[in-house]
């Protein structure tokens, strides 16, 4: 039971979205561009990676399986495969270029200022561009922010992993920008 009374019983962020629409509206727009976003050379799947990975980090429950299941769903790979790179950063799946962001993604969860130029260089020298890493640090950033939104206010959220598999495609052809929070 969340910490205060949301007037609905939907999970996590879903439930706080249909307790203020008004601030749910800006939220949703963020992540659309964030990680759907079309113009960008990160992937829909690296950019859910991203978010799954800080999620992951800062232990919201809600979040890294939404978005994992998300980022599974766009790189066609398991749960397990997803679980093995939120576990260290890295695997066989993800690109040298990747590794870095997702190092780069690390640090930020722990405080902006522990991104340094070292981590910032080896992204670049893995192929990096620059607006790759200025996603990557405002995606971490954010997913710091809804995490923190979702488990500060003491939402729940589904144990059962198949849960989040089986909403994963639609939120993938659907979106972020809901009318209908219900789903």
């Amino acid at each position: 039971m969340a910490h205060i009374d949301l007037q609905n019983d939907l999970p996590g962020i879903r439930g706080l979205m249909a307790y203020r629409p008004e601030t749910a509206a800006h939220l949703n727009a963020l992540a659309e561009i964030l990680l759907r976003d079309d113009d960008n050379t990160l992937t829909r799947g690296e950019r859910e990676l991203i978010g799954t990975y800080v999620s992951y980090l800062n232990d919201c429950h809600f979040c890294q399986q939404v978005h994992g299941a998300l980022a599974g769903h766009y790189f066609e790979c398991s749960v397990e495969e997803i679980d093995a790179i939120k576990s260290n950063g890295t695997s066989d799946m993800v690109s040298p270029k990747m590794t870095a962001l997702l190092a780069i993604a690390a640090k930020v969860q722990q405080g902006g200022k522990q991104v340094t130029s070292g981590l910032v260089d080896k992204a670049r020298e893995a192929g990096a561009s620059d607006r790759e890493i200025h996603d990557t640090v405002l995606i971490s950033a954010s997913f710091c922010m809804f995490n923190r939104y979702v488990d500060g206010l003491g939402t729940w959220a589904p144990e059962d992993r198949q849960f989040y598999l089986n909403r994963a495609p639609q939120r993938a052809k659907e979106g972020y920008l809901m009318t209908d929070l219900k789903k």
